[in-house]
């Protein structure tokens, strides 16, 4: 399901416009410094001090799950929902699951630039990571679905992905095995007819809705200074300072607004018109939904159609496409510095594939045509 949510393939960003005063630290020699002492003589220079405004820019994760009123979590739907994101038998070959293009073990991606499908037929964008996307504006790339509940029944029913024929036949294999019966029915105790494609995309979006990856930069931002190394600080100011949080803020550093890929210089053999496709919008052309930089440094290639493979490369293209700025290799690897630290911890005993229920001589059988 390569589209779980939106110009990096699992995250880099759609950058900036302009820079963002509020963040910058004083330069060194403003203050005076203390007597040195054994410490102080080997502490970082002022720039390694993180301002309290550039702090304010940004949010920890949630504790526990990124909550949809619509659809509370409950242990029943995400027991199922992890069944159901594991098991291939939703693609018409059964040979692709939720996990084949957002690999839980490998931050949520598949690692190609674009995934393959059903016959191995690609897509024309990057599957972005799954992890922490519940809490995003939108999903998919040009923000086409509302929310992960929405998105999870997408790709299922994509000729190009999972490649499944209808709903109908969705709810036909779920029938076929008693033990997903009873599953739907201790998920959605109060449905009359549990058994539906809507609960289908339920279940895996509660499942979905605690797939966060808290880490250092997280005790970072609740006040553990040690959590953050000077050169990670060093280059957070200088992340702040270049203006990159025009887009990449909040508890995501992205995924709560859209952006045009070349704000200030046209985007590179851009041929995807992004969220103009969906909305018909000719001023939203080569827009996409910002993507989030947690654990951008696990999650290559980046931007949307997966075209670049390097960290360091794509922060110097936002830089010069999306700022109007040429970023030195100094301050460009300064700023990689900073997200690298932006990689979390994955929850592997939640993440862990279950048993799936057997297929019964009514489950339908594989179809590779």
């Amino acid at each position: 399901m390569r589209a779980l949510v939106i110009i990096a393939a699992a995250a880099l960003a759609l950058g900036c416009s302009k820079s963002n005063e509020a963040g910058e630290t004083p330069k060194a020699g403003e203050k005076e410094a203390p007597a040195p002492t054994p410490k102080a003589a080997e502490a970082p220079a002022a720039s390694a001090a993180v301002p309290a405004a550039t702090k304010s820019m940004f949010a920890a994760l949630p504790e526990k799950e990124v909550a949809n009123p619509k659809n509370p979590v409950t242990e029943e739907k995400i027991t199922l929902g992890r069944m159901l994101y594991y098991d291939t038998r939703f693609s018409k070959n059964h040979d692709l699951s939720c996990n084949s293009c957002h690999d839980l073990a490998r931050w949520g991606v598949d690692a190609e630039a674009t995934s393959p499908g059903h016959k191995k037929q690609r897509g024309d964008r990057n599957s972005p990571t799954v992890y922490n996307a519940a809490g995003h504006i939108a999903q998919f790339w040009d923000g086409r679905e509302p929310d992960v509940e929405a998105q999870a029944k997408g790709p299922v029913l994509n000729p190009v992905e999972m490649a499944m024929p209808d709903e109908a036949q969705v709810l036909e294999t779920l029938q076929s095995m008693p033990e997903y019966v009873a599953a739907f029915q201790k998920a959605f105790p109060d449905d009359a007819e549990p058994v539906s494609y809507d609960n289908f995309g339920k279940a895996i979006g509660a499942f979905e809705r605690r797939l966060l990856t808290p880490g250092r930069f997280d005790a970072f931002l609740k006040g553990d200074e040690g959590a953050l190394t000077d050169a990670e600080k060093k280059g957070l100011n200088l992340f702040v300072s270049t203006g990159c949080t025009t887009c990449h803020t909040g508890a995501y550093l992205g995924g709560h607004m859209y952006q045009k890929a070349g704000l200030v210089k046209p985007w590179p053999n851009q041929k995807d018109i992004g969220r103009a496709k969906v909305t018909g919008n000719d001023a939203e052309k080569f827009f996409f939904k910002v993507p989030s930089l947690r654990n951008v440094a696990k999650t290559a290639p980046y931007f949307h159609d997966g075209s670049v493979a390097s960290l360091t490369e794509a922060v110097k293209m936002m830089a010069e496409y999306q700022l109007g700025k040429q970023l030195s290799d100094d301050d460009a690897q300064s700023i990689v510095t900073f997200l690298e630290a932006l990689t979390g911890e994955l929850p592997k005993d939640y993440i862990a594939k279950p048993e799936l229920p057997e297929s019964t001589d009514k489950t339908p059988k594989p179809d590779p045509n």
